[in-house]
């Protein structure tokens, strides 16, 4: 658990969303993600994301610059959620950081859980006995903090889902590498758009991507 206290008080307010989507990426690095629900409040420590960059990443939902029911709120404003359902069961959130009409979003793959932490247990059973391992990745991020597709479009600096702003802790060191699992991608699949910290046990995806 983190040495200090944190400020559930404080938010990402809307200048804070103003930075081109990849600084952005990098600022959501050691920040909060907070969502309170009926249930009670959970939250995790930001430690892996991922950017897309809009019309031209093959990677993205907003490849070819189409609106669909799907992605429409990328075209939105920065700041707010963007949330999909993956499989047909998986949630995953994302922050919009495009410019109005220019759709980008950060995937936010993995979290540290600083609380709720025994609701996230019981939403996910008893398999997950690590505290690390209850949101590593997004669609496990998500079932662990009840974040679905009711919380579509929501901004986020307000009471029920919002951002904390933190930091990387003494020692901690971000890494960069290619997405994952966007091989159908073509020469966007090498861009090295994830940010994570370096050798923190609730990064997600092969062990030679967390070091």
């Amino acid at each position: 658990m983190l040495p200090v206290e944190i400020d559930w008080s404080k938010r990402f307010d809307q200048e804070a969303f103003s930075k081109p989507t990849l600084e952005l990426a990098k600022d959501l690095l050691g920040a909060f993600l907070v969502h309170r629900s009926a249930e009670g409040l959970t939250a995790g420590r930001i430690v892996e994301v991922e950017a897309y960059l809009g019309p031209e990443d093959k990677g993205s939902h907003s490849y070819g610059g189409r609106i669909t029911p799907r992605n429409r709120a990328m075209f939105g404003p920065k700041g707010h959620a963007y949330i999909y359902l993956i499989y047909g069961m998986y949630w995953c959130f994302n922050v919009v950081s495009g410019p109005v009409g220019f759709p980008q979003a950060i995937l936010v793959r993995a979290l540290d859980p600083v609380a709720g932490i025994d609701l996230m247990h019981a939403r996910l059973g008893s398999a997950h006995q690590s505290r690390h391992s209850l949101c590593r990745g997004p669609g496990k991020l998500c079932k662990a903090m009840n974040i679905t597709g009711e919380l579509y479009g929501e901004p986020l600096w307000g009471e029920r889902l919002f951002l904390v702003p933190g930091s990387l802790q003494p020692g901690e060191q971000m890494k960069t590498s290619p997405r994952i699992n966007i091989d159908y991608a073509g020469e966007f699949a090498s861009k090295p758009w994830r940010f994570y910290i370096q050798g923190h046990p609730a990064v997600s995806g092969p062990a030679r991507l967390r070091q």
